[in-house]
């Protein structure tokens, strides 16, 4: 009897124990779900302290474990960027300043990625995490498509009806983030070697979240978006690329010439797109200008940077007068506020600005090495087993969204910590395993 009354309490510590430790990551996911106060824009989100976290668990996990926590070019590739975040936080214009970024560029592109990849331990844990992205991205999408059908989104063209999810007007590109996230993580399941049903089911969330999408009247996610579906049908095959791209288009003829959803506006915004040169929106002039202003500050300090932080500071020093003093938000159950604009909204002239190119060429090298190492890994594996598996598709889709979006985005508000993930489920896919085999239970 003594003996059995001491197993007891150790079964719930071994149901613990069995749990995927790719919950940790998930539960970052999960917590975007969760909707912010009215002045909630700025600040830690809860995501991110869970993701310190997961840090925290992982490490934890290997000291337990006596493994080494990365291989030689695993290493190499997440550590890369360390060097140009050293020497640009130590250029920073107060030594507070460049600590914050410091830990912020560690959590984004470094920790929390590194942590990704070892706490994801196959494919299974791959479809887990990312049917959570696309679960998180529906669940932002209908509060998005609510928003605009009620008017009570944040104001676009003096009307309440962009779709903003829980993120609120401080934040306009957060949910747009997370659907076309979703969206491309949806793309990549519809497109692998899994059941029928597992498809479908993937392919009616992808076109679902078409219209919140749409909704969000962000130009810069759209594009990426496009882009990089378009790659992921290329790299599934010419014949479904032109099999998708039809239906694709068919369901975007009915959904905006059908139901009107939105014609005009949508019509305009995407219009606006190509107006770079004529009559261009303010909002186009504004970010041109601050793309000039972080191309002075790289030419004042090409090698280093003014420092982490530091766009804010000198920007006014390098801008034209077209700059306007900040962009309007209401609405979402906020009240009227005007943001300073205090970045360029391009990540790679921001990292040029800040960091140099040094820092550049650290950063940028890491995700290109990313890149190459994943398509290879995906070129051996269709080269051996003919068929390419799903999470090769969401983890190449995500990479390329990242990349593309940064030329027209920037790192900052809550919706980070989602793109750490994705780099993380990126470096799992191209760090994980040095042959083409793709590990399952």
């Amino acid at each position: 009897m003594a003996h059995a009354l001491s197993v007891l309490p150790s079964r719930p510590a071994a149901r613990v124990r069995r749990l995927p430790p790719v919950l940790a990551v998930v539960a970052v996911v999960a917590l975007l779900a969760l909707p912010l106060g009215p002045d909630g824009g700025g600040g830690a989100h809860p995501a991110d302290a869970v993701s310190a976290l997961a840090v925290l668990y992982c490490a934890l996990r290997l000291v337990r474990d006596r493994r080494r926590p990365l291989s030689r070019t695993a290493a190499l590739v997440l550590g890369l960027p360390v060097l140009g975040l050293a020497v640009a936080a130590a250029g920073a214009f107060s030594p507070g300043a460049g600590l914050t970024g410091l830990g912020r560029y560690l959590q984004v592109f470094v920790l929390v990625p590194a942590a990704v990849l070892l706490l994801v331990r196959d494919r299974a844990d791959v479809r887990l995490l990312t049917w959570s992205m696309v679960g998180l991205a529906l669940w932002q999408g209908a509060v998005g498509v609510h928003q605009y059908v009620t008017g009570t989104g944040a104001s676009y063209q003096g009307e309440p009806i962009r779709a903003v999810g829980t993120f609120g007007p401080q934040d306009v590109m957060g949910m747009a983030t997370v659907v076309s996230l979703g969206l491309v993580c949806a793309a990549g399941l519809a497109l692998g070697r899994t059941p029928v049903r597992h498809r479908l089911l993937a392919a009616g969330c992808a076109l679902a979240l078409l219209l919140p999408l749409a909704l969000s009247f962000s130009r810069g996610a759209w594009i990426a978006t496009a882009v990089t579906c378009a790659v992921q049908l290329l790299l599934a095959g010419v014949r479904r690329a032109l099999a998708v791209g039809a239906a694709v288009v068919a369901a975007a003829v009915v959904l905006v010439g059908g139901f009107g959803v939105g014609t005009a506006m949508l019509q305009e915004r995407v219009g606006s797109i190509t107006q770079v040169t004529d009559a261009p929106d303010q909002s186009v002039t504004d970010r041109y200008t601050m793309w000039a202003a972080a191309a002075g500050m790289w030419r004042e300090r090409p090698l280093t940077g003014v420092g982490l932080k530091g766009f804010p500071e000198h920007r006014d020093a390098h801008a034209s007068l077209a700059l306007s003093s900040g962009s309007e938000t209401d609405g979402a159950g906020a009240g009227y506020r005007r943001q300073p604009l205090l970045s360029p909204h391009n990540m790679y002239l921001l990292v040029l600005a800040e960091q140099g190119l040094i820092g550049l060429l650290a950063l940028a090298g890491s995700w290109l090495a990313l890149l190459v190492l994943g398509l290879r890994r995906l070129r051996a594996v269709r080269r051996e087993r003919g068929t390419v598996p799903d999470c090769a598709f969401v983890a190449c889709g995500l990479l390329v969204w990242q990349l593309t979006d940064f030329a027209y985005a920037d790192i900052g508000g809550p919706s980070t910590v989602l793109t750490a993930v994705c780099f993380g489920l990126a470096a799992w896919w191209a760090l994980a395993s040095a042959g083409p085999e793709v590990p399952e239970r």
